[in-house]
């Protein structure tokens, strides 16, 4: 969107996690909202969100076309907007989120902890996501079994997994090795539960496994798992190392 263009302004305040088109528009109906210094109650007025400065029940409009948020994803939850049975990440958004129409940008396993993506930005979960890009994603794991050098240049060399496939080079980091390996691995693409078929493809089992960095942007260790938090500009470039 050019700096030019105009929106209504029931629809840039719901776009933003205020509440539904009706919510807004009753907020705004009630003299609730200033635009440039001016009460406005008029729900379609047309206006430019960058130039212009919105109050919104007193406090100043921080807006931004594109919302990122990271979130440190919990075991048992689903990475997708809806689900019947189980609970999604879409469900734990903190309530200034809450509104905003979010989505995953790739997805973990139900069983899977750590850092995953939500934005409203297609074009970017795109540009993230697309095989051609190799965006790499970094995890660490519990492995049933010694994990040891053979292993590394295994995973250098590309896993092939049950279903043939060749996978990209890997990096494999062996942090403990024994009965029950802890690892971090790098992987640079996303096939359907890869690490754990890598694993297994080498007669080994993953037994926990969390993702702790998108590119070059590692998970906030503050986040507690179910806790989510917008990230910065700077943080953005790191995930797919545009600048």
């Amino acid at each position: 969107m050019s700096d030019k263009e105009l929106q209504r302004l029931d629809k840039i305040l719901s776009n933003l996690g205020y509440g539904s088109r009706k919510d807004v528009g009753i907020i705004i109906r009630k003299g609730m909202v200033l635009l440039d210094g001016k009460i406005v109650k008029d729900c379609s007025c047309q206006v430019n969100p960058i130039n212009s400065i919105i109050i919104i029940e007193g406090k100043q409009l921080n807006y931004r076309k594109h919302i990122y948020i990271m979130m440190n994803k919990p075991q048992g939850v689903i990475s997708a907007t809806y689900d019947g049975r189980h609970k999604t990440v879409i469900n734990l958004l903190s309530e200034e989120f809450a509104n905003i129409d979010l989505f995953p940008a790739g997805r973990l396993d139900i069983d899977t902890e750590g850092f995953i993506l939500l934005t409203n930005d297609g074009d970017f979960a795109h540009e993230i996501l697309s095989p051609k890009k190799h965006v790499p994603k970094t995890y660490f794991a519990k492995v049933n079994g010694l994990v040891g050098d053979k292993d590394t240049e295994k995973f250098k060399d590309g896993i092939v997994i049950d279903d043939g496939y060749k996978c990209l080079s890997a990096e494999l980091k062996v942090l403990k090795s024994g009965e029950v390996s802890e690892i971090e691995l790098t992987i640079f693409e996303g096939k359907f539960h890869q690490v754990k078929r890598m694993f297994e493809a080498l007669g080994k089992e993953v037994v926990y496994l969390k993702r702790i960095a998108m590119g070059g942007l590692k998970l906030d260790e503050k986040l507690e798992l179910g806790q989510c938090r917008e990230i910065t500009d700077e943080e953005l470039k790191l995930i797919s190392r545009i600048s």
